[in-house]
């Protein structure tokens, strides 16, 4: 059964809503433009103290547009931009597509060595970086793919507050190559911005590589808006109202939820450098931003932030998280907290972000056999089913990787035809995930096929266990992987961090276990350290655990 057949379930919850919608734009840059035109003087962007109107961002953009071409920066060329949560990253997106070029997201997080493999792969013409990851350009080997047009972006830039929290170790230096700078000589009328086809390229996304080298998925222009529409119209997002940028914008969350989201409303989005559990409550409190989604483990460090207070998040109505499962009984606990209730999205980088989204109408639905959350229901226009290792459907409650269709799957990767060969096959995308679907339509997510546990014969899925483990009071953080088993093969092994203030032994945390699930899906091995590795996103890095 696919996303096609399960739709009318939408008629329950929001009666009159379509199933499926109409694009109203096809080019990201005419979506911006369209912004700017309706609400000229209205914030593009709020950053701490400072802010950018629409008119403003059109013209700073407008302006680095010139100064690359100027520069001998052509159309289809990549512009690597290199950068945190700042106005920069926002204006040199815009910039790359006035250019005629591509946008390419760097995780700011990245060494010398990540970089190299990622400038040997889409050979940038232009790169934009904060000074202080100046040295990781230097430190390139010299025969890398080095870009011919370089600059430099202060996070100090546009704003005057310098949160200590955020900005005391971070050296206030200016370099030669300047945006700013740069920008004061050059003039903002520049010849007219191409005109793009919803099958253009708009900007190479790399898979964060936990499972593998990082790939470029090609996201189109048509990916990007048809998407920003599925968010503006699912999530009921109002026209102007604040979008609160949590998640990393060079991650499909913050391009597509953040960024794009914002320009399809000509909304203020909500920019802090980075993300700081305590400098996002603020932020929320100042701003008043009405929607966001991001990793779930921002949501957890933001309410066990010593500082946190439930009328900070007043205005945040619509929380979405995706990126990583939901334990139910963290979605509990925030709503004790601050009254909201988090709800769930499901997309990957090669889905331009939302494919599978719980409606904004609906309670969040939880399996009655496994006790896992449901990520949703199939968004407009997305076809989902649950396959079997023959490559044949699956009925409702049967588990298997979940395939996805439609007007958000990417056309493909960057010069890797047979991944793209492997991933992209006719019927759909293989997200290498693995869930079940309801009878009802509603899907829920099990776990990554490579992250099952093999112990004495009995699959074990990391998900399962993890949640059990967040219903412990003292557990803040929790991950599963296996270990290495002279009887078994493989046994279960939970690394968790707990609470502040909070204690808890390894045997308690077993025990707790053990007296809730099977005994051959209950860790035998418990670790308990300060901080569990992730990605920038908030992703849990099961991988650095293995041992």
């Amino acid at each position: 059964m696919d996303g096609t057949a399960i739709r009318p379930w939408l008629a329950q919850y929001d009666p009159g809503k379509p199933t499926a919608i109409v694009p109203d734009y096809t080019d990201a840059l005419r979506m911006f433009q369209d912004a700017v035109a309706r609400a000229p003087d209205r914030p593009a962007i709020l950053y701490f103290d400072g802010s950018l109107t629409y008119r403003e961002l059109d013209t700073e953009s407008t302006r680095l547009a010139t100064l690359l071409r100027q520069r001998g920066f052509a159309p289809g060329d990549r512009f690597a931009i290199y950068l945190q949560n700042v106005p920069a990253f926002v204006i040199a997106l815009l910039a790359a597509w006035k250019a005629g070029g591509i946008a390419v997201a760097i995780n700011p997080m990245n060494r010398s060595r990540e970089l190299a493999i990622l400038f040997r792969d889409c050979t940038p013409t232009a790169l934009i970086l904060h000074p202080a990851l100046f040295g990781e350009y230097v430190n390139l080997p010299e025969d890398v793919p080095h870009p011919s047009i370089v600059l430099t972006a202060s996070p100090f830039d546009y704003q005057t507050r310098n949160d200590p929290r955020l900005f005391a170790n971070i050296a206030t230096e200016q370099r030669d190559d300047d945006l700013r700078a740069a920008l004061r000589a050059v003039p903002a009328d520049a010849p007219a911005a191409p005109r793009f086809g919803k099958d253009d390229i708009a900007f190479l996304v790399y898979t964060s590589g936990t499972t593998g080298v990082p790939k470029g998925a090609l996201n189109t222009h048509g990916n990007a808006t048809f998407n920003a529409q599925v968010y503006r119209d699912w999530i009921e997002l109002e026209e102007g109202k604040p979008v609160l940028g949590i998640a990393p914008l060079f991650h499909i969350t913050g391009l597509i939820g953040h960024i794009a989201a914002a320009f399809i409303t000509a909304a203020p989005l909500v920019l802090s450098y980075r993300f700081e559990p305590g400098v996002m409550l603020d932020s929320v409190e100042e701003h008043r931003p009405a929607f966001t989604i991001g990793a779930i483990t921002a949501f957890i460090a933001m309410m066990n932030a010593p500082t946190a207070r439930r009328e900070q998040l007043a205005s945040l109505t619509k929380i979405y998280s995706g990126g990583a499962p939901i334990p139910p009984s963290v979605v509990s606990a925030f709503r004790d907290a601050f009254g909201h209730t988090i709800r769930n999205g499901y997309g990957l980088t090669e889905t331009s972000s939302p494919a599978v989204v719980v409606p904004l109408r609906a309670e969040n639905r939880i399996d009655p056999h496994s006790g896992t959350l449901a990520i949703g229901v199939p968004a407009f226009n997305a076809d989902l089913w649950v396959v079997g290792e023959d490559g044949q459907p699956l009925g409702p409650g049967e588990v298997g990787e979940i395939v996805i269709s439609g007007p958000m799957v990417v056309p493909g990767y960057w010069n890797k035809p047979e991944q793209t060969a492997e991933a992209m096959r006719p019927d759909g995308f293989r997200t290498g995930d693995v869930g079940f679907m309801d009878a009802d339509g509603w899907f829920y997510l099990v776990d990554r096929k490579k992250d099952m546990i093999n112990s004495s014969g009995y699959k074990v899925w990391p998900r399962e266990v993890e949640d059990v483990l967040y219903s412990h009071p003292a557990v803040r953080e929790a991950a599963v992987v296996a270990a290495q088993d002279a009887y078994r093969g493989e046994t279960v092994r939970a690394v968790i961090s707990l609470k502040p203030g909070m204690e808890a032994e390894p045997e308690e945390i077993i025990t707790f276990c053990k007296e809730r699930m099977a005994a051959y899906k209950y860790p035998r091995i418990v670790d308990i350290i300060d901080e569990l590795p992730k990605t920038p996103t908030g992703k849990i890095l099961r991988r650095e655990l293995r041992v």
